[in-house]
Formats: C-alpha cells, structure tokens, sequence
C-alpha cells in the first residue's frame, strides 16, 4: 500500500471541493462557470428531526422491512445460518440489547450482500422468575392460582417484546418480524419436552434428593447460571471445637498423659453446625495435636496450618504429636450442639489447606462435596431448612422458624458459645451467591428436584467443543472450565410460569410416572394447546387410556399431576431443537455476550451433545458487556445509564442528548472492540457522529463528480484507463478483499480503521488531490476525466457497499444519489463489492508506487512550498524503471502527462541524466526504488535524481496551474477546452 507525503487535503476537505482554488480572483471569475465543479443533492450533514426522519423514509422506501423475505425466497447456493438467543422479556430496550442485535445484523447483512442466504429468527426467552416477580408486582402469589399467575406474566411479557422488537426494527435489524419465536408457544414447548424426552430416555435426566442452590427469596431452585457472586459478602465465621470422644487407634497410644483433645474446625456458615454428620480430613496431609500456650487447650490441626492459627488465635502452639492424615481413621467426634450426637471424622479429597485448620465440618443437606461424603459413607442427608430458609421443627424448638441467614444464624452461634465450642469469631468477607433475580443470598439446601447428570454428558460435550471455533479464542479455557464445575444441572423450579416438567405421581408411593409414551402425548397437547392446559385440562387429557397402557401403569385417578416447572436454561437451551431445520439443526454461529459462557452457550450444547452427539454451533462469538466511558457498570442509581432511545431519538433537553439517529448507534458496535467491555457515552456518540459525517462528506464528493455520468454506457474500458485511474483500481480489490476477511472474522472493528485509512491516506491524501485539476478542467467528454469518472465511480460503489452492513441508512441513502441503476432498486438486493481481477496488471503498482517515491523525493526537497510552482527533472539511467516512467509519460517533456499528475508540478522532463547547465536555484534529491515483479523473479534497484527548478511557466486564470506561456493568459489545455466548448 501507498505510504505518501500528506497533502493539503484533510480528510473532510474534499467537501469544500477547491472552489476557491480554482476560482478566486478576478481573471479566474471570468472561467468559474467553465470549470466542472461538483454538484450533487446529498447532503453534507443531516441532522436533528430531519435525521430521524430521513432514517424512517429510507427504511420504507428501500424495504427495510421486506429485506429478509426476499433473501429466503432468493436462491443462493450457501446458507448462513445465525441463530439468535432470545433475550429476556422482562423489560425496556437497553444497550446490551443494541450491542448484541446490531452485531448479530452486520454479519446477517453482509452475508446478504455476498449472496448467501441467511437464516436468522429472532426469539424471546419468555418464562422464569423475573418475569413472574415483576408481573405480580406487590400482589403476592398466595391470592392467585397458577393459572392467574401466568395470565399475568404473559401479558407482561408480551408488552415487553412488543418493546424490544419495536427498538430492535428501528435499529434496522434485519428480520421476518412477523415470525419470530417465543419460549411461551405450544409448538415451541412441544419441541422442547421432545429434547426432554430423548434426554430422559437415555438415563440423563432422573429425580433425586441432594443439595442444590436455594433461593428463599424466590422460594425455588438455581442452576449455577441464575447465581451471581457478590464478593463483598459479610460472613461470621467462627473456629469450632469437636472434642474427640474416640481416639483413633494410632492417637491412642500417644495420648495417655493428654487431657481432652478437640478437632478445630472452621466455617463461615454456623447455620449448617445442626445438620453436621461427620468432620473430614486430608489424608494424605501431616496433622499434629497442639497445646495452646494461653490456656493449655489441646487441638487436632493440619500442621501446615499451624502457624497461620497461632496468628489468628494469637497464641503461641506447641506441637506435642505429628501424623499422617490416614491416622485419624476411626475417629469419633461429639457434636458440639447436640450432646447426644455423635460424628466420625473421615477422609476426603475436598478439604483444601489454603484456609482454616485442615478439618472440615459436613453437613450433607448443605454442600455438595459434604453430599458426596455422605453418598461415599452412606450417612444421612437431613435437611432442617424449609423452602423460605427457615429451620424446621426438625433443627429443634430453639431453631424452628428462625432465617438461617439472620436470627436462626445467630441463635446457633449462641449455642456454640453456650456450650463452650467457639474457639474465635470474626467477620469474613468472601464472595458468596446470591439469587441474580432478586440480588438475595441464596443457601445450599437438599431437596427433592429433578437433575440432568451433566457429569456422564461433560467428557462428550468437551470433545465437542474441540471442534467450535471460539472468538475470541481466549473464551475457550471459561467455558471448558465451566463444565468442568457442574457436575449435575437441577432443573426443576417451584414456581408456576414456565413450561411444566411432564410428570405424574402415584399418590400413595410417590412413584414418577415419565416415560416416552407420556411425554409425547404431553407435548401434542401442548403443541395444540400450550402449556397452560396442564392446569385447565382434566389429568384423562394427558394419561389416555392407551397411554397409561403403553406405561403399565393404574387407573388415572391414581396420579397427581407434578407442580413444578422446568429450568428456563432448558427452556432457552433447546432452541436449536425448536427454532432450526430440522434437516440441518447446526448453525453457522451463535453470538452472545460473555455471561452465556455458563449460560446458553452450555445449556445449547449439553442439550445437544446429549440428543445428537455433536454441538449446535460451528462457532461460538463472545462478546463483552456495555459500560460507562469511565468503565463502569451501567446503574440507574449512579445515573450512567445510556438508554438507546434516547441515543436515537434525543432526550428531553436536546442540547444535552441530541438525537444521533440508528447509524450512530450502529457504528458505536462496530467501531468498539466487542471481545472486551464496550464503552459508550456522549464523548464515544460524538465522535462516532463526526466519523460518519466525514465520511458522508467523502462520499459527497463522489456523487458530486459523477454528476451526469452513467457507467452503464460511458464507463471507459480497462485497457484505456490512465495508469493512477488503474493502480486507484488495484488499491479499491485490495481494500475490499480485506474487509472482506474482516467482516467474515466478526473483526468489524479493523473494517472501521481499513476504511478510514483507505478515504483518508488512499483518497482525500492522494488520489482525490491528484485528479481534481482532470476532473474539474479537462473536457466533460474526455477520456482522462471519463477514465477517472469510471474509477470514482467504482470507489463509491466499493465504499457504499463496505459501509452497508454497518451504516444500512447511509448506505442506501447513497445508493438513491449514485449513478448506474434504475429507479427503485436497492444497495442490499444488488449484491457485494464488485471487484476484478483485471484491474491488476503487471508493472502497474510498481509504476505508480516508483513515480510516488519520486515524488516523495521532491515534495521533501521543497518543504512548505508548493510543488505546482516548480518543474522537475526526472533523471533515472536506462532500464526497467525508466521504462515503468515512460508508462506515464510517453515525451520527453510534458505539462499534462500522467507523471506530471502524479508529481503536482508545472512541467516534467523525463531523461536518463541531469542536464549539466542546471540553474543555481535548482534543488536536486536523490533517491531508489526497489522493482519486485513475477513473485520475486525480476528484481532491481535503480538510483534516480530529481532537479526541482522554479517554473518559467505562468499561472493559468481557469485551471491555476502554472502551464501558460504568457502571464494571465490560458494554458494551452484550456484554450483548447474552451474552443471546443464553442
């Protein structure tokens, strides 16, 4: 590419277009009406109402809205298929939405362009909580029915999509509209029990009793994907004693002249102490008993932790016995709250020394490694917490009732103190889960709920994911790591909107009546009668005779229809099954932001991998989150918020938030980097307004210069094209092949910067500066300005096509102003950049880039000066680089030949060496050019020598070059266009 001197011309000066150059003064006001000045009726800048509107206009006059259709009825040979996650309905329009849609729509819009057919359904995930909550508002579930409750919450989810998809379309977003898909359709509930089904069928999905995440402010179960982590937490924490009431044999033996020993434990969450089981160890780890100087207290600790505990407990410990960690076997600890109880200390591998005393306190209801102890050992699983987080009567009269994240909390610390077992208490901030709906603490509770083994699923979907690419690749290692940690999906929730888990149960034994035959009768009715006739229809709709014969099972008045509803992960995570062909359910890309790494990007592909074997997507693209131009989260309560609509159509004081109009908007996305937090505010919108605006002026300047020419018939055909027309040529199939790769990596970002390089340093530095004086003086019919017509011609079609995906308006809006089609066509239906493989020729880079090293010699040998005011001396010896010169200049000397464009000089002598009777004021630079042709196979350096010499010539009145033979005479150029002009 060109690396050349900066010329006068900014990269918004073209719109000025060189009126007063070319026509100031009075001996130039006389030929202003002969010069072919640039006209055209696009605007230089639209703003305000006008903007808005123009935007609306152009979408129904270009059919916006019809785009979509027609590309699927179009035939194409390849398919690109996007599939969109559906966003939730449960709320306003926001900038993460704009982020996600607008990136998703460059894709689909350049695909459209380069004559694919693309495949892109938008959705809506339409159940779930937040939706629910937000519904009811303060009226509270224990007044209305379920059936009441899901009235509700569809009304409200129907009023939220009916927002989102308005902003979404007047974005500009590409799609059928009309056919989207929602989480709430029968049809797409029945695909969804089949996914169900098929997983069921296979042993993937079973019911159980263990620990899961608890929401006692929802009242229902979490997945890991509903978690949020505050790392500000609060916790007591507390060290424990569990006094030892059988030695283990190895201790015993030492233990004759010790007192009472105590394993020492530690545990942020004294709540779970009543339900403990069993204090586990590390085998493998060195463990010593220790005499507390203060006080002579003899404890059992891991021994590494030794001298972080004396810290803590500011005590000196003396170490009185040291042993292995599988010593311990056989120990029996007394339970420091319930005198009756006692506990064993047993091994595990989930005991960590980073933190607390090397014991670890087992409660099997309340964590999950504490569960697979339990499972190991065949100890029980008592859970003495209800679903609002309250101790039962089970945790006993002084607990039951009591929060165990407040009151109930603090009453067992009481106990633990009462009974002499709290060794230390202090506050311990860590990162602790919290309901992401309500920003609640949630609790780790057991309790009978429906799973999905994503442990047998976890090798399976690895291998899968081996075979997606991730963009960035960066985000592989956070969704390998994610699977790694969930080693079952909880998938059951006890709430009333949301598709309901197809089950039965025998009243007496409780027995789940769930088979294939069930579930595929389920799913037709809710295919033809959506979910809510599981509350409106009678049991007999859903367990027909021949269904409860097929399953072996009683009469229907044995069973119970099950309450409650599947995780709306599942919900949205068997999209593929329900939205894409079903030939082919394997789509090109999924595009979403960062928190779907755990979310939709794993529910699709545990799904997926456990029905098909394989991942519903060729590649993953992860993008980052918007947020304030200083960083920060976007929050109403800090007043950052940057709502869209207001963005498009201004605020309430528009000197403050003007209206920028949907491009705008669209250029924030693709100028920013995605892959990392994207930054937006009214420094970011500003400066994305004044991009577009330059480029609009660029623009400007081609339809202005192509006012009456029509490529169909006056285009000049490639042989006869001047050389810096051709080489403009070469550098526009250069440029489009690399936006082309761009857009094709999801890199819309580099197709920014390629774009602003090529307007600024390939057109307005170079190009447009060198063939002003052709365009604006030769003859309006002439081949040099009929060549150059053809290029520019080529250049806008090139430019507005490379904006399109991004800028769809301005696009088409340049698309109604541009010579070369009929009346009612649109940019979007007549396809990509149209480039050929003729316009590059041999030599011809090397003639351009060799006469632009020259010039480069010249224009530094002259610094502030004008070059227009000198004529050169080009001295270069015989050899393939004169011969590349005198491609541009077939005379020894001329003032109008493609070289002197090229130098912006007055006169240019082409010659194998300096004459020797140089004037004393001419300035000589030297300088060499290196010739690469055929791949490398031609190479050589030639030496040249540049004489600048002030001009002898006079200055032109009409074209102001310094090219006329007499002062305030014409140059000969334009006393022969005038006289034809006759």
């Amino acid at each position: 590419m060109l690396l050349v001197r900066r010329s006068a011309v900014g990269f918004g000066g073209v719109a000025r277009w060189g009126l007063r150059c070319l026509c100031s003064g009075d001996a130039a006001g006389r030929y202003q009406d002969t010069v072919l000045l640039p006209r055209t009726d696009f605007p230089m800048r639209v703003n305000g109402p006008n903007l808005l509107e123009r935007e609306i206009q152009i979408q129904q006059k270009c059919g916006f809205d019809q785009l979509y259709t027609w590309q699927r009825e179009k035939k194409a040979k390849k398919e690109y298929c996007l599939h969109d996650g559906p966003p939730y309905a449960n709320g306003d329009p926001h900038v993460g939405h704009a982020l996600n849609k607008i990136l998703k729509d460059i894709r689909n819009r350049f695909e459209v362009l380069r004559g694919r057919q693309v495949h892109y359904v938008p959705g809506w995930d339409c159940h779930g909580l937040p939706i629910e909550l937000k519904a009811l508002g303060d009226l509270g579930t224990n007044e209305l029915s379920p059936l009441e409750i899901r009235q509700k919450a569809r009304e409200f989810a129907e009023r939220a999509i009916s927002r989102q998809r308005a902003a979404f379309q007047r974005w500009g977003v590409m799609a059928d509209w009309e056919n989207c898909y929602y989480t709430f359709d029968g049809k797409y509930e029945a695909a969804q029990l089949k996914v169900f089904q098929e997983m069921h069928n296979k042993g993937l999905i079973y019911q159980d009793y263990k620990p899961v995440f608890w929401s006692p402010s929802s009242r229902t179960a979490l997945a890991e994907a509903e978690l949020e982590y505050n790392p500000e937490h609060v916790s007591r924490a507390l060290y424990i004693t569990f006094p030892l009431l059988t030695l283990p044999a190895e201790l015993a033996a030492k233990a004759e002249s010790w007192a009472h020993v105590s394993a020492l434990i530690w545990t942020t969450q004294p709540w779970t102490i009543p339900a403990n089981q069993a204090v586990c160890y590390m085998p493998k780890v060195q463990y010593s008993v220790v005499k507390r100087v203060d006080n002579e207290q003899l404890l059992l600790v891991a021994s590494e932790r030794m001298n972080s505990l004396a810290s803590i407990l500011k005590t000196n410990l003396e170490s009185l016995a040291t042993f292995t960690g599988s010593d311990l076997e056989g120990g029996v600890c007394q339970h420091p709250t319930i005198p009756s109880k006692q506990v064993p200390l047993l091994p595990a591998n989930h005991v960590t020394m980073t933190k607390g005393t090397g014991f670890v306190h087992t409660a099997p209801a309340h964590g999950m490694e504490d569960y697979s102890v339990a499972t190991h050992f065949k100890l029980p699983v008592e859970c003495m917490v209800d679903e609002e987080g309250r101790f039962t009567e089970l945790a006993g009269p002084e607990l039951q009732k009591k929060s165990v994240m407040t009151e109930g909390n603090a009453t067992v610390i009481s106990m633990l103190q009462a009974a002499g077992a709290v060794v230390k208490e202090e506050d311990c901030v860590h990162s602790y889960p919290y309901d992401w709906r309500t920003k609640q603490p949630v609790v780790i509770r057991a309790s009978k709920q429906w799973f999905i083994n994503t442990a047998s699923l976890k090798d399976k979907a690895k291998d899968a994911l081996q075979k997606v690419r991730v963009i960035p690749e960066s985000a592989r290692s956070s969704l390998l790591a994610m699977l790694d940690r969930r080693t079952y999906w909880c998938i059951s929730r006890q709430r009333s909107w949301g598709v309901p888990i197809p089950v039965f149960y025998h009243k007496e034994t409780g027995e789940p009546l769930l088979n294939k035959h069930s579930v595929t009768h389920i799913a037709k009715v809710f295919s033809e009668k959506g979910s809510d006739s599981w509350w409106t229809e009678p049991a007999e709709t859903f367990l027909t005779p021949e269904v409860l014969q097929k399953s072996k099972a009683g009469a229907v008045s044995d069973y119970v229809r099950g309450e409650d509803v599947l995780d709306i992960w599942f919900d949205s995570g068997a999209s593929w099954a329900a939205v894409l062909p079903e030939s082919d359910p394997h789509v090109d890309s999924y595009v979403e932001g960062k928190d779907q790494v755990g979310g939709w990007f794993q529910s699709s592909l545990l799904t997926s991998v456990a029905v098909r074997n394989k991942a519903p997507y060729k590649a993953l693209v992860v993008h980052g989150f918007a947020v304030s131009e200083r960083g920060e989260k976007m929050s109403k309560s800090v007043g950052n918020v940057i709502d869209p609509d207001v963005v498009i159509n201004g605020g309430k004081d528009l000197s403050v938030s003007p209206p920028y109009g949907a491009d705008v908007l669209r250029w924030w996305v693709a100028e920013s980097n995605v892959f990392s937090e994207v930054q937006i505010g009214p420094n970011t919108l500003n400066a994305a307004k004044d991009s577009i605006n330059k480029l609009r002026n660029t623009l400007r300047f081609l339809l202005g210069n192509l006012q009456g020419f029509d490529p169909r018939s006056q285009a000049v055909d490639p042989k006869q094209i001047h050389y810096i027309d051709q080489f403009m040529l070469h550098v526009l199939r250069e440029f489009s092949m690399k936006v082309t790769d761009a857009y094709s990596e999801f890199d819309n970002g580099r197709v920014i910067r390629l774009l602003q390089s090529f307007i600024t340093r390939d057109l307005s530095n170079f190009y447009f500066s060198i063939i002003k004086d052709r365009l604006y003086c030769d003859p309006e019919d002439s081949l040099g300005r009929r060549s150059c017509q053809t290029v520019l011609e080529e250049i806008l079609d090139g430019v507005s096509r490379s904006i399109a995906p991004v800028l769809p308006h301005l696009a088409e809006e340049v698309y109604l102003h541009a010579p070369g089609h009929d009346e009612g066509d649109t940019l979007f239906r007549s396809g990509w950049i149209k480039t050929s493989s003729v316009w590059r020729r041999p030599g011809l880079e090397e003639a351009v880039e060799g006469a632009c090293a020259i010039r480069d010699s010249f224009l530094s040998s002259i610094p502030g000066r004008n070059a227009a005011e000198y004529e050169l001396i080009i001295a270069i010896e015989p050899g393939l680089f004169f011969e590349l010169m005198e491609s541009l200049q077939e005379e020894p000397t001329s003032t109008c030949s493609q070289l002197t464009e090229l130098m912006m000089a007055s006169r240019t002598t082409l010659a194998s060496s300096l004459p020797r009777d140089l004037p004393s004021d001419a300035i000589t630079s030297t300088g060499t050019f290196l010739i690469n042709l055929e791949g490398g196979m031609i190479r050589e350096e030639s030496a040249y020598i540049v004489a600048a010499i002030p001009t002898s010539l006079s200055h032109c009145p009409r074209c102001r070059r310094y090219t006329s033979d007499e002062p305030d005479c014409l140059c000969p150029r334009c006393q022969t266009v005038l006289e034809n002009a006759k």
